[in-house]
């Protein structure tokens, strides 16, 4: 009995003596300096790498620029277009001015020959005399300053603010003078012959501004 089991101790202990053998085996041949040398499980196995996907646009192929159906011509037959935008960045500075005193004119002689009471037309002469003082100051030592237009500017204020001052003066002193005389420039008569020698002057100037080019 005694033998039986020293014999089954021996079986038992063969296999792990075996195993502790070999695993030693193994530790003499492994070199520890390069780190784990063991075997890594294949992972693209279980993991599939992921497609790049190519997104497109949500929106349709842009029209073409200059597609007929969608940009108008330039409508070169409009005086309106021709005279308005394609001129409008070719006035020069003085022109556009001259451009200004033309309404300015338009409405003295207006208020002539539709005999505006004496304090609106003394207004309109003023205004215009103001932008003719400016405007003789800004082209005074210009080209500019030679031209028939700049000088009659500057003579027909002169010449509105005399007739101006002539009617103020004659509705301010009138229930005090008599008309005859030297009283007789402030009679309505004489009153009337300067307005209109004046908006003939007026429209003789429209015209010469007009011209000017």
């Amino acid at each position: 009995m005694r033998k039986l089991c020293i014999i089954f101790l021996i079986i038992l202990s063969a296999p792990l003596n075996c195993y502790g053998a070999f695993f030693s085996k193994q530790a003499d041949n492994v070199d520890t300096s390069k780190g784990y040398v063991g075997t890594l499980p294949d992972l693209t196995k279980e993991y599939a790498p992921s497609e790049t996907s190519v997104s497109t646009p949500i929106f349709d192929k842009t029209k073409d620029f200059n597609s007929a159906n969608e940009v108008k011509p330039v409508p070169r037959d409009d005086p309106a277009f021709v005279n308005i935008i394609l001129k409008q960045d070719k006035l020069s500075p003085y022109v556009s001015d001259l451009q200004e005193f033309i309404e300015m004119l338009e409405q003295i002689y207006d208020s002539i020959e539709s005999g505006e009471n004496v304090q609106r037309f003394a207004a309109r002469v003023y205004y215009f005399k103001k932008n003719a003082e400016y405007f003789g100051e800004k082209y005074a030592n210009e080209p500019e300053s030679s031209y028939i237009s700049y000088e009659k500017i500057l003579e027909l204020s002169a010449q509105a603010q005399s007739v101006a001052n002539l009617r103020t003066e004659a509705e301010k002193y009138k229930p005090y003078l008599a008309y005859t005389g030297s009283g007789a420039i402030y009679n309505s008569n004489s009153i009337d012959q300067q307005l209109e020698y004046l908006k003939t002057e007026v429209e003789r100037i429209i015209n010469i501004l007009k011209d000017t080019n």
